[in-house]
C-alpha cells in the first residue's frame, strides 16, 4: 500500500535526476564530438528530422523521463519501495547513452540497432513497472517510446541504405 504522507526522499529525488541529466549530457557528448563528417555522408530517409530538432526533443523527453521516475519513487516514498521500477529506469538510462556511444561513437550501425531493440524493450518493461505505481508516471513515457520507435526505422534506413555504414 502507498502512503501519500510520507515527505519526498529528496536526497534519492537528487540522485535521480542528476543521474538522468548525467545520461542525456553523455549522449549529448558523444553524438557531438563524434558526429562529424561520418553522419553527414550517410545516405539518410526523407523523414529524418533537421539536425536543431534533436536539441529540442531530447531535452524534452529526459525531462519527462526524470518527472515520471521522481512521481514514482515520491510515491511509494522510497527508493526501496521503488527498486524495481527505478531498477529498470537506470537501466535504461544506461542504454540510452549505449546508443549513442555505439551509433555515433564506435558507427556500428547494426549493433546500435540491437541496443535500440533492448532500449525499446527496456522502456516497454519500465512503462509497466511505472503503471503499477503511477499510471500517469507510465504515460509520460509515451512519447519517449514512439520517439526510440521512429529512432528505430531511422536506424534500420541507415543501416540498409549505407552498406558500409
Amino acid at each position: 500500500m502507498v502512503d501519500d504522507s510520507r515527505a519526498p526522499p529528496w536526497g534519492a529525488s537528487l540522485v535521480l535526476v542528476l543521474a538522468t541529466a548525467m545520461a542525456g549530457a553523455m549522449g549529448g557528448i558523444v553524438t557531438r564530438s563524434d558526429k562529424e563528417p561520418w553522419y553527414s555522408s550517410l545516405e539518410k530517409s526523407s523523414l529524418t528530422p533537421p539536425d536543431w530538432a534533436f536539441g529540442i526533443v531530447w531535452p524534452g523527453l529526459f525531462s519527462l523521463m526524470a518527472l515520471s521516475a521522481l512521481m514514482v519513487l515520491w510515491r511509494t516514498g522510497s527508493t526501496s519501495a521503488a527498486s524495481r521500477a527505478l531498477g529498470i529506469y537506470f537501466a535504461m538510462l544506461m542504454v540510452n547513452v549505449g546508443w549513442s556511444l555505439f551509433f555515433f561513437g564506435l558507427k556500428q550501425v547494426p549493433l546500435s540497432l540491437g541496443v535500440l531493440i533492448a532500449l525499446w524493450l527496456l522502456i516497454l518493461a519500465m512503462m509497466g513497472e511505472f503503471a503499477c505505481i503511477s499510471k500517469p508516471a507510465a504515460w509520460l513515457q509515451l512519447p519517449y517510446l514512439v520517439w526510440v520507435t521512429f529512432a528505430g526505422y531511422l536506424n534500420l534506413y541507415i543501416w540498409s541504405a549505407n552498406p558500409t555504414g
